[in-house]
């Protein structure tokens, strides 16, 4: 079995940190960046762009 299972977060759990580039001129954006702030809606769509 994969440790990466065991460190997932479960639900009501509050997601770790990451930075992925959000824009078109990769300009880097972190979920960090929103605490407090906004409210943040991740949805993740397989084969999302990819061909056939």
């Amino acid at each position: 079995m994969s440790t990466a299972a065991t460190n997932m977060p479960g639900v009501g759990d509050p997601a770790p940190d990451f930075t992925l580039p959000g824009t078109p001129d990769g300009d880097p954006v972190s979920l960090s960046s929103f605490k407090g702030s906004k409210h943040v809606l991740l949805a993740f769509y397989v084969f999302d762009f990819s061909p056939g």
